[in-house]
């Protein structure tokens, strides 16, 4: 059995000191802050969403708790199907306790958050899933973490996330007597194929949404980008869904020979494996696509402001050269208005005021002003 003190020591704190203070505080690791469920002590039965004892592929009891259903095997062909909600630590400890589990997987099933993985503890299978499931109302995808234990007449779930629901997955083995006869594996393929048939919508949602992207971007949203990015960084959360799959489906056909898995649990099991290359591949594709899509964007985007750089700098040139012919205009008409305005001013003592040729002579060097500014204008194409 576990040692309980040893799987607390083993979890990840830090101790720091205190300014100014002659004792130490302990603080909660990352991965722990990063846990929002309350930590108060819980009943284990609290988080047993279900549990039942199968032999040869029928129920035969639902035990109330860890400790029944582990009496109620009567001989090797029985199993027990413990489903845990949302646990909390002592409430893991205990079920660790009870199956005898090995305390770095209980710590990672405690901790959360973990990528998806599949790991051998001598008898003991552990299992990281990530389901995922997309929302038409906000056009999103929503993520959940599943933990698998797979032992020897034993099967224990543990849900973090109200995805994915494995009521589903139980009924469906229950209505197939023939494949629940094949023990825990046949548990764990069925929690498999239920997670990347889950996979199916969220493809064809983000495919939608791609298509919708690919419009705008062409139709000139300018919140086509906002877009873009937000969708890119669900595609990658995705990603990081589906690509380890690959590697926990391998290593499970890896051990086929090894440890005698049923020839039609095979399979069923690389049937699995088809349909998650199958999203790995194109999940891998909307990648590529927006990333093309983000760099059309951004092209169509430059390709715009160019325009509309040149459109303003067209408007600046027609509005300079308007500005250089009233300009000229005003230089032309400045001359006999300087001229006119001085000749004006009617002072006594002014010369040429009685002088006969006076007024022509004003007139003409008012004309050959304005004809000489008119030509140097011209010649400059200021008119």
């Amino acid at each position: 059995m576990i040692d309980n003190r040893r799987l607390r020591a083993l979890l990840p704190k830090r101790v720091l000191g205190k300014a100014g203070s002659g004792h130490t505080q302990q603080e909660i690791a990352p991965e722990h802050s990063m846990d929002p469920r309350a930590e108060e002590p819980a009943p284990l039965e609290s988080s047993v969403v279900h549990s039942a004892v199968y032999r040869d592929g029928k129920r035969t009891s639902t035990p109330a708790t860890l400790a029944e259903a582990l009496r109620s095997l009567p001989d090797a062909s029985s199993m027990a199907w413990i489903g845990l909600y949302r646990p909390r630590e002592p409430q893991l400890l205990a079920a660790a306790e009870q199956f005898g589990l090995h305390e770095l997987a209980v710590e990672d099933a405690i901790v959360a958050h973990q990528r998806p993985k599949l790991e051998r503890y001598g008898d003991t299978l552990f299992v990281v899933l990530r389901a995922a499931r997309y929302l038409d109302e906000t056009e999103q995808v929503s993520f959940g973490e599943l933990h698998v234990f797979i032992g020897p007449g034993f099967v224990l779930t543990v849900r973090h996330s109200e995805t994915p629901d494995l009521a589903g997955v139980r009924q469906r083995l229950e209505d197939d007597p023939e494949l629940l006869r094949l023990g825990p594996e046949a548990v764990l393929y069925a929690i498999l194929d239920a997670v990347v048939d889950g996979y199916a919508p969220v493809v064809a949602g983000l495919q939608n949404d791609i298509d919708e992207i690919e419009t705008e971007v062409f139709g000139g949203d300018p919140g086509a980008s906002r877009r873009i990015y937000e969708l890119s960084r669900e595609v990658i959360e995705f990603q990081r869904s589906t690509r380890p799959l690959l590697a926990i489906l391998k290593a499970l056909a890896a051990g086929f020979t090894k440890y005698g898995t049923n020839e039609e649990l095979q399979r069923y099991l690389r049937d699995v494996t088809d349909h998650a290359t199958t999203v790995a591949e194109r999940v891998d594709g909307f990648r590529q696509m927006l990333s093309s899509i983000l760099t059309v964007n951004a092209t169509l985007v430059s390709q715009a402001q160019n325009e509309e750089m040149k459109h303003l700098t067209e408007a600046g040139y027609v509005q300079n050269e308007e500005i250089k012919k009233v300009s000229a205009w005003a230089a032309i008409l400045f001359a006999p208005t300087l001229i006119g305005t001085i000749y004006g001013m009617n002072f006594q003592h002014m010369p040429e005021l009685k002088w006969v040729f006076g007024y022509p002579f004003a007139l003409a060097l008012m004309g050959a002003t304005c004809l000489s500014l008119y030509a140097t204008f011209k010649r400059r194409n200021w008119l």
